[in-house]
């Protein structure tokens, strides 16, 4: 799953976010906390404290946007070092990992070459 064009900026915020917050709570933590443009069109992902719910916040250019996902089973591979109020950049690659459910840090790959061609 690509949600994100390959030029578009993700950032991934350190640390857990409350869940319960929307468009403007998610946004002024955007400003606030990680000294950033919510209306700048990268998208910035938050993370619940049981790790198994995610939320992007988008603008579109006409509007903000939120993007929620809950895995039933499994965490979001989330990073453990740095400040509250950080973030890390994601390629759209390793958000699409991510969105799955896939340590994007460290992918396993599913097969291996048995010999050259």
């Amino acid at each position: 799953m690509m949600i994100a064009p390959a030029g578009v900026k993700v950032h991934l915020a350190f640390g857990h976010t409350d869940m319960r917050k929307g468009m403007e709570g998610l946004s002024a933590l955007v400003q606030e906390a990680l000294k950033l443009d919510p209306f700048c069109g990268h998208l910035f992902c938050f993370r619940g404290r049981k790790a198994n719910v995610i939320k992007i916040l988008f603008w579109d250019g006409t509007g903000l946007c939120l993007f929620t996902k809950r895995l039933d089973v499994g965490v979001f591979a989330w990073p453990m070092m740095g400040e509250a109020g950080d973030a890390v950049a994601l390629s759209s690659g390793q958000l699409a990992l991510l969105l799955e459910g896939i340590d994007w840090r460290n992918p396993e790959r599913r097969w291996k070459p048995t010999r050259a061609a």
